[in-house]
């Protein structure tokens, strides 16, 4: 390696701390619009796996550094390429659920009645397209720089994790749907 050029960690920590950055900005997004949708007369529910939700995601992005880092994980090019263009992919698919949903986006359930459910956006085509993306990002992230015992416990925790906040979803969903007459 060239001396001026920095280190393929160097760089994959910044990546790292960009997704940390960006789910920081979501997180005070998802602060703000819970607060006004508990002020419109919105009910919060499934909050008792929301901070194992938090957990989760704050060690995930500690866990892809350490792995790195710690293990000396190799940058593999093709991995590592395929792996940041399916990164990016799932940011795309964020960014449009967030504005999709607008003022509605939050990271918590927020049931707001008499409002209909989204339908447009991404949810044209998938019920729950944040989760896909949260999905692809939990295994890509890691992959970028070949951290796959990060990749495989993280994605593991998180489908188990996510069978819970899916549950949550839909029975707020359904509750919601009988309460207003939308089907």
């Amino acid at each position: 390696m060239e001396p001026w050029l920095p280190s393929s960690r160097w760089l994959y920590s910044a990546l790292v701390a960009v997704v940390a950055t960006q789910r920081l900005a979501e997180l005070a997004v998802s602060r703000r619009n819970v607060a006004r949708l508990l002020a419109a007369g919105g009910v919060e529910v499934g909050r008792s796996h929301y901070p194992w939700m938090v957990l989760l995601h704050t060690t995930f992005l500690l866990s892809c550094l350490l792995e790195v880092w710690w293990l000396e994980r190799p940058f593999i090019w093709g991995l590592g390429v395929a792996m940041l263009v399916a990164l990016v992919a799932a940011a795309a698919l964020r960014g449009w659920v967030i504005f999709t949903l607008g003022g509605r986006w939050s990271t918590r359930v927020v049931c707001l009645s008499g409002v209909a459910p989204i339908r447009g956006g991404p949810y044209r085509f998938l019920r729950h397209p944040n989760y896909l993306a949260v999905v692809v990002e939990m295994a890509a992230l890691p992959l970028v720089h070949s951290a796959w015992l990060t990749a495989l416990a993280f994605s593991l925790a998180n489908l188990l994790l996510l069978r819970e906040r899916v549950r949550v979803e839909e029975r707020a969903l359904l509750d919601f749907a009988e309460e207003s007459g939308h089907d």
